[in-house]
């Protein structure tokens, strides 16, 4: 019995190799038979090996480097997803993921908003009415609790959970874990909504006046200050693939804005009325913005275009790292899946209790949890299929020891990017510049220009000839044809600034003029 399980084990392995072999295979391989070159039926059959050979190594690599297969919910033949409910799926998945899910009931200091470390593991939760606490997800341990006493509009974390910022009353200010406060950014203003670039340790905040700021925290100095012009909005969002703000404004435009830049890199106008809530993918590519026209629409930032429009309303709205799209609409929770083509339909919903107001909806990296920030407290949902199953420890760790964690902060603080590197296509950093077009000289420039040619032409010696070569008139004439060398080409630059006014240009049948002119034109003899 021991060699017959051993081979079927082995068969089975040699099976779960093969699929992902065919996973990064580059399809079907070219018809060697057919072929009559002999020449190029070596190197065809040499590249069809080295292919094979890669999509080997990269189905080895994925065993062990990615062990982890991310799940999703499959439904049979007639059912539908969307009718899982949370009860449903807790009875179907493990222990360890049942213990995740939870409702924290806190009517007094709602609603409240919530934020994620970038690694997954804390958890920032900021009632409106002061309450802050800090919970460490992985443990399920609440770290730090206490309230402020006034406003608190919006709460981010920094670059690891050590300091976080918080828009409160009349300023943003900063905590250490402790709940100690660290600092008070007074030219911020009354800030709305905050977000926090990691690779270039900048706080981002847009205040009641529609005031963009950026500070650097590492250093504490404001890199940059702008109006933004269009009025007051609290709709603001950072695209993680560029570190590029979005803002939506109230008259149905979003904006997308660069420390370096004065004005918007780009205006769009999404929506016939105020935007309510702003989205981008993880690669960057795609935004999701929702209005109060009652429409999610999904753009294509490469093209600026509308890729799908639903007829839904939507007051909150993100991404997780599979694609998986999440909005609020009153107390109901809905999850869209990309099913091919960026064709999302509904793939998940869940309903609060009646009269809860849904604030924000946030997910959690790293794992198949979606945070729900609403007016009764907070919740934590299950979303198979949501989370990035393998973590690489040195972008994002949820395990990482202290020594760990300090060596990353200083590797972070030394390969920050300076402001200059956000941009909305972040490949161009570190290519060749395309060498600038010429500009044209202007006329004045190209008379000194000619004037000192002339000059040379004049000034050139020449050997005296025998035989009645060297007759004055001869050399005069010469001359002349050297300094007509030399005008030659600056007559020719000349010409192309000003024109040929010497010529007039023939209007032929062919020539559609004006209608205001069409009665001056000269009708054709018949």
């Amino acid at each position: 019995m021991a060699p017959a399980r051993v081979d079927a084990e082995k068969q089975e392995a040699q099976h779960e190799l093969e699929v992902k072999v065919a996973k990064y295979s580059r399809g079907q391989g070219a018809d060697l038979k057919a072929l009559g070159d002999k020449k190029l039926k070596g190197q065809l059959s040499v590249k069809e090996k080295l292919y094979g050979q890669s999509a080997k190594a990269a189905a080895k690599a994925e065993k062990w480097l990615m062990p982890n297969d991310g799940g999703i919910l499959e439904p049979d033949h007639l059912e539908k997803t969307y009718r899982f409910s949370q009860r449903d799926i807790l009875t179907e998945v493990d222990l360890l993921s049942s213990r995740k899910p939870f409702d924290m009931i806190l009517p007094v200091l709602g609603p409240y908003n919530i934020g994620y470390t970038p690694n997954g593991r804390y958890m920032l939760v900021g009632g409106r009415k002061g309450h802050l606490a800090m919970m460490d997800m992985l443990h399920m341990d609440l770290i730090k609790e206490f309230e402020v006493r006034e406003t608190v509009r919006d709460v981010t974390f920094l670059h690891n959970e050590q300091l976080y910022a918080v828009a409160q009353k009349k300023y943003p200010y900063i905590y250490n874990r402790h709940g100690t406060e660290i600092h008070c950014l007074k030219e911020h203003g009354k800030a709305l909504k905050l977000q926090f670039l990691s690779k270039q340790f900048l706080l981002a905040s847009i205040n009641s006046f529609g005031q963009l700021h950026y500070q650097d925290v590492s250093t504490g100095e404001m890199v940059a200050n702008y109006r933004t012009g269009l009025g007051r909005t609290d709709v603001m969002r950072a695209n993680p693939y560029n570190a590029v703000i979005g803002l939506g404004h109230a008259g149905g435009k979003v904006t997308m804005w660069k420390p370096t830049s004065v004005k918007p890199l780009v205006t769009m106008l999404c929506h016939h009325g105020p935007v309510t809530a702003v989205a981008f993918d993880r690669g960057g590519h795609l935004m999701a913005t929702a209005g109060v026209d009652r429409k999610i629409k999904i753009w294509d930032l490469r093209k600026y275009e509308v890729v799908r429009s639903y007829p839904q309303r939507a007051q909150s709205l993100d991404f997780s790292q599979k694609g998986l799209l999440a909005c609020s609409n009153g107390s109901q929770v809905e999850i869209y899946r990309d099913f091919g083509g960026h064709d999302y339909k509904l793939y998940m919903k869940h309903r609060i209790l009646k009269g809860y107001q849904v604030g924000k909806v946030l997910f959690r990296p790293y794992e198949d949890i979606l945070g729900i920030g609403h007016s009764m407290g907070f919740s934590s949902i299950l979303v198979p299929g949501s989370g990035e199953p393998n973590f690489d420890t040195f972008v994002d760790n949820p395990m990482e020891t202290t020594k760990q964690k300090r060596e990353k902060e200083v590797h972070a603080l030394l390969d920050k990017l300076p402001p200059e590197t956000i941009m909305l296509n972040p490949n161009m950093i570190a290519t060749v510049r395309a060498p600038k077009k010429k500009e044209k000289k202007t006329k004045k420039e190209i008379e000194e220009e000619m004037d000192d040619a002339i000059e040379a032409a004049k000034n050139i010696e020449r050997k005296k000839k025998t035989k009645g070569r060297s007759k004055p008139s001869k050399r005069a004439k010469k001359k002349e044809e050297d300094v007509f060398k030399a005008k030659r080409p600056f007559l020719e630059q000349s010409e192309e600034i000003n024109g040929r006014p010497d010529k007039k240009q023939r209007i032929g049948e062919e020539v559609e003029l004006p209608k205001a002119l069409q009665r001056f034109a000269k009708k054709p003899q018949s």
